[in-house]
């Protein structure tokens, strides 16, 4: 039977204290409601629609998503409500129930829960809890058959007692909640149509309610404030670490792991503490990453070094290479096999060649270089004249001395030398020594200055008599 997703996010949040909305704020770096989208894409269904509600025009801005239906309730008048806003949306046979604001339900969870759903046949998630607190309490008759869900303001003391209590992830036949919905009423204690009514319903027409409940009970908890929140988020990268965990990677403090995307590692890789890892990565086999580094969109090749406190961002990292402590790896930058990008050095859109070396304090913008460079430290290549971008290519071989300037649009050629502290304007031919800097000049008998001479100074101002005054005659001789 086809599936049709409906996700719940219309709710405002009031406890979270914000100005975005609830289920727009991030877990790992993606808004709830984008975790909860991505697992309904991950069931494959027909159609996906999420009821939104309070802030919709920001939630749809912080959660693109082109394969999404919003339909919106424009009153806030309770669950049973809000998916009635859904169903002229749906022509699928199955509907699942899902809620923006309960990011961590995994997609084996509900394919096995969908799959119970039959024409006879609801699925109804539950979860048995030590201390219910103020949840919907699961009734249940002699023979344990679930016969209704009881909300917990309309409970009395025994229903109270009951222990398993209702997550509101429900699946059904969508013929029963076309004819189930537009039954509800709103005669109880929040004047609001409850969702949970359409469980008495449907066991009054004879229908059966599978109760089950998940693997994990994390995977049913929502968010209300951001301490919910924060403790999710430990949820999640845990459950990240241990999963990296099992396929041969080192964590050295899963507690101090950020996975914030997609990430891929071969066997042996070590992610020592407060690595964060965003985006799409790909760590090939016996990778070593530092403490305290960014690795965010980028692609890094087997037995590559990457030292504690550097930032790789958006680049590829070649086999066997080095990088930092202290590096910055910007966007474009790509380091061919065995290369070295040493402390306090920056690059952006740079090709580093096989073995070459840019080991200290160093700036690299819009450049190629080829094999077997060596840019020593304090060199920048100038490439921005605060208008346009220009490219410097440095050929194999070459040696670019300390504290160097290369003025782009500029090349120096294969074995060329530039030597140290030179501003090179213009191209270096191969194997050439470029020296472009002021001649150095000794003046002999200069006095360096001293205490003894400042007092001296200052003493031959204070006696000096002010122009215009008696003793002074520096306009002896004016006409």
């Amino acid at each position: 039977m086809e599936l049709a997703i409906v996700i719940l996010a219309a709710g405002k949040g009031t406890r979270m204290r914000s100005d975005l909305p609830k289920v727009a704020h991030p877990l790992a770096g993606k808004p709830m409601l984008g975790h909860v989208i991505d697992t309904a894409r991950a069931l494959s269904p027909g159609s996906i629609c999420v009821v939104f509600g309070h802030g919709g025009d920001r939630v749809q801005r912080e959660v693109p998503a082109t394969d999404v239906i919003w339909a919106e309730q424009a009153e806030q008048l309770g669950t049973g409500h809000a998916v009635a806003q859904a169903m002229p949306h749906i022509s699928e046979e199955v509907v699942l129930i899902l809620y923006g604001d309960v990011p961590l339900i995994r997609a084996e969870t509900l394919r096995d829960f969908v799959s119970r759903v039959q024409p006879d046949t609801l699925a109804l998630m539950t979860l048995e809890m030590a201390d219910p607190g103020a949840y919907g309490r699961i009734v249940r008759n002699a023979e344990g058959a679930v016969q209704a869900i009881v909300e917990y303001k309309d409970a009395d003391a025994t229903q109270k007692a009951i222990r398993e209590i209702n997550t509101g992830i429900l699946a059904c036949p969508r013929a029963f909640l076309d004819q189930a919905l537009p039954k509800l009423s709103s005669n109880n204690a929040q004047g609001e149509y409850y969702l949970t009514d359409v469980i008495a319903m449907a066991v009054a027409d004879g229908l059966t309610i599978d109760a089950v409940q998940p693997s994990f009970p994390w995977e049913v908890d929502g968010v209300n404030d951001r301490v919910q929140l924060a403790r999710l988020e430990r949820v999640y990268q845990q459950v990240q670490a241990e999963a990296l965990m099992r396929d041969g990677v080192t964590v050295m403090d899963p507690a101090r792991l950020d996975v914030r995307g997609n990430v891929r590692c071969g066997q042996d890789v070590v992610l020592d503490i407060n690595t964060v890892l965003v985006g799409e990565v790909d760590i090939a086999a016996r990778v070593t990453i530092g403490p305290n580094c960014l690795i965010r969109n980028a692609r890094i090749g087997e037995g590559s070094h990457i030292e504690a406190n550097s930032v790789v961002d958006g680049a590829v990292v070649g086999e066997d290479c080095h990088v930092g402590p202290f590096a910055r790896l910007r966007p474009g930058t790509e380091l061919a096999a065995g290369a070295r990008v040493g402390n306090f050095v920056e690059t952006k859109k740079t090709l580093i060649g096989p073995g070459s070396k840019v080991n200290h304090l160093t700036y690299l913008g819009d450049a190629t270089l080829g094999r077997d460079v060596n840019v020593g430290a304090g060199t920048i290549t100038c490439n921005y004249d605060g208008v346009n971008k220009f490219e410097t290519h440095i050929g194999d071989n070459a040696f670019i001395g300390s504290n160097s300037s290369l003025v782009a649009p500029v090349s120096v050629g294969s074995g060329a030398t530039v030597g140290a502290g030179s501003v090179v304007t213009k191209d270096v031919p191969e194997k050439e020594l470029a020296v472009a800097r002021s001649k150095q000049r000794n003046l002999s008998g200069w006095q360096r200055p001293s205490s003894t001479s400042q007092e001296a100074s200052q003493k031959a101002s204070q006696d000096a008599p002010a122009a215009g005054q008696p003793g002074d005659t520096s306009r002896q001789g004016e006409q």
